[in-house]
């Protein structure tokens, strides 16, 4: 019998069981990594546009958005415009991966290893995930909110529904606690709070109230608070639009704020995903590499599969140059997986320039341990900044730019030397410091005079908000607040713009 797990691009049930285990060996028995249990899920080409639509998550609300995008994407892919991922991975216990029955066995090799334990094990481990999301209750947490909107549509019709989901999307990024401060239930407490109100408000019910003006129906409290902006009360300031806005908003109906709780709640799950991307791909291509290698060394993969696998993996990790015509910015795959090579190689072959510069990791001689150490504590930013070695900075030809407004002309600051390394690694580091998207937090609402509420946006290096897309997110925030909103743009010298 051949030693090979499989010879020919086709697979079945059998030869992917086979796989798995193997793959799984190397995984958690020789690389010790610790993964959630895996769900690998087989799914069609149509099913996957239908994942993209969907934020890639099994189970979601709909939202004529998503039917927008799933017609775009499926007319890209059958002109032959875009292809299509070859995995798509769930946050969630246990770790739920799809993989297209299209792919050759070869591709079923690769994304088993590269999603059901490279993104998996980091899903896991990573302080981010552990702290700001709940893998064990988001299914059904995302089942209850399907459930939700559509008893709303039912019950209210489907475009009084849709506004609100309209302007929570449109808030989603300003919908996050950023710094943790707040405590947060489990999404299990979340979804057993909501159906608990749910209920006793149907319980309640009374068609009487409907004919009673808005104000005798306003609850206590909402349009009962201090006259003073910024009262202590209300919590103020508050970054989170989407939690001020569900608490405090006069006009919102209680289906209404659960539907903003709704958003805000998923905008959390997804949260931590944006501060990692760089270190969770990364992390999984690193993986799949080592995974996939080994599996050749061990005889049980031939060389046409790693021919095949080769091609891919160069494809994935591929950096166009920056005055390369394909040039879209730097690839996250290929970031991820040279800073994972370059650790691997400064903790087992370190320069005088690494001990220099990489004084804790270089010659250490655990990759895993480092490794497993990075990928736990770290989020993008402060990854580059802490790993990002004079000798990858080098190979991947890194230089910093100057862009001055009153310059016609970019200026070169840092180039990849001695003197310009610390610059260059620094501005890496801060293009994925999320400190960098829109500072904009509630400053003041008088809930008992004329109800205003006031956003103050703090600028980020005195970058003001592009007019049009401020002009259509006040928009919304108007329409949920039900009152005048005014923002106000604050550079670091507090002198208003």
């Amino acid at each position: 019998m051949s030693p090979l797990l499989f010879e020919a691009a086709e697979w079945n049930f059998d030869t992917l069981k086979a796989t798995y285990d193997a793959i799984e060996a190397i995984a958690v028995g020789e690389m010790g990594l610790e993964p959630y249990p895996n769900q690998i899920e087989l799914i069609s080409s149509e099913q996957m546009l239908d994942a993209y639509s969907s934020i890639g998550m099994p189970i979601f609300y709909h939202h004529w958005s998503f039917g927008k995008r799933f017609a775009r994407d499926e007319k890209l892919y059958r002109k032959g415009y875009t292809g299509l991922a070859y995995e798509i991975v769930i946050n969630s216990n246990p770790c739920i991966s799809y993989i297209m029955e299209e792919n050759s066995m070869t591709m079923q090799a690769l994304v088993i290893a590269h999603a059901a334990f490279g993104h998996n094990h980091f899903f896991k481990n990573n302080y981010l995930f552990k702290d700001q999301t709940d893998a064990d209750g988001i299914l059904d947490y995302l089942n209850f909110a399907r459930t939700y909107v559509s008893r709303c549509e039912e019950r209210h019709g489907i475009s009084a529904v849709e506004r609100i989901l309209d302007a929570a999307h449109a808030l989603m990024d300003q919908g996050v606690n950023r710094y943790g401060r707040r405590a947060r239930a489990s999404l299990g407490e979340e979804r057993a709070r909501a159906e608990a109100r749910q209920a006793h408000a149907q319980e309640t019910y009374s068609d009487l109230w409907r004919t009673l003006p808005t104000s005798a129906r306003e609850r206590p409290g909402i349009g009962s608070g201090s006259t003073e902006p910024g009262a202590p009360s209300l919590g103020l300031p508050e970054e989170n639009l989407l939690y001020f806005l569900e608490k405090f908003s006069p006009s919102l109906l209680d289906w209404e704020r659960e539907l903003l709780r709704i958003v805000r709640n998923i905008a959390q799950y997804f949260y931590p995903q944006r501060q990692t991307k760089v270190m969770n791909e990364g992390c999984a291509t690193w993986v799949h590499y080592k995974i996939m290698n080994r599996l050749y060394d061990l005889g049980m993969i031939g060389d046409g599969a790693m021919l095949e696998f080769i091609a891919s993996h160069s494809a994935v990790v591929f950096q166009p140059d920056f005055d390369d015509r394909r040039y879209s910015g730097i690839n996250p795959y290929a970031l991820g997986f040279e800073m994972m090579c370059d650790i691997e190689r400064i903790v087992t072959r370190p320069t005088e320039e690494d001990r220099a510069c990489l004084p804790a990791i270089a010659g250490a001689g655990d990759v895993m341990g480092v490794l497993k150490h990075a990928w736990a504590n770290f989020r993008d930013d402060s990854f580059i900044a802490q790993y990002l070695s004079p000798h990858l900075t080098r190979k991947m030809h890194l230089f910093k730019l100057t862009d001055r407004a009153a310059d016609p002309n970019y200026t070169v600051a840092a180039i990849h030397d001695e003197r310009g390394y610390k610059d260059v690694r620094r501005a890496l580091a801060s293009q994925y410091d999320p400190g960098r998207d829109p500072n904009i937090q509630v400053t003041s609402a008088d809930l008992a005079g004329d109800r205003r509420l006031g956003l103050t946006h703090w600028l980020n290096n005195e970058m003001p908000l592009a007019e049009s897309d401020a002009r259509a997110v006040l928009g919304y925030v108007a329409d949920l607040w039900g009152f005048d909103v005014e923002l106000r743009g604050v550079n670091r010298d507090d002198a208003e713009r």
